[in-house]
């Protein structure tokens, strides 16, 4: 495959990969055409290089831990009257092998070489260790 990047994001106030489905699945206002859409401000100017099989990472609670394939780009005019970016998601959400982040506004790219890898299909709850203990290992360290 040629090259390409991804993108990641905070999922704010989610509290779990559930959380983040359902959301999207049940509760967001951002779905048009059967499409879900995640509406942010600034349009990525690597949009050729995100669309050629990128992806956008979710940190939920201080981790990277799922990740949507990004299938598109659509302008979005809000109520103000203001052009947005709506990231067109692919609805299946891949669990990763979780990583710890640092809080960061927006979103940012992500190369492919720092992308966690995603977990297999029944490994989502084997991870190696707790998040707890993932996450104060990483804060001294250690990992």
């Amino acid at each position: 495959m040629d090259k390409y990047v991804n993108l990641i994001k905070l999922s704010v106030g989610t509290e779990s990969i559930e959380g983040l489905e359902d959301w999207q699945r049940q509760r967001s206002r951002q779905i048009k055409d059967g499409k879900y859409y995640h509406v942010t401000r600034m349009w990525p100017k690597r949009e050729a290089e995100v669309l050629n099989g990128g992806s956008i990472y979710w940190v939920i609670k201080g981790e990277v831990q799922a990740r949507q394939r990004i299938l598109g780009f659509d302008e979005m005019i809000g109520n103000d009257g203001i052009r947005r970016c709506g990231i067109v998601l692919d609805p299946e959400i891949i669990r990763v092998s979780p990583a710890l982040r640092r809080p960061f506004q927006g979103w940012r790219y992500l190369d492919p070489a720092d992308a966690p890898p995603d977990l297999r299909k029944g490994q989502e709850g084997d991870t190696a260790l707790p998040s707890e203990l993932n996450r104060a290992l990483a804060e001294i360290g250690v990992i």
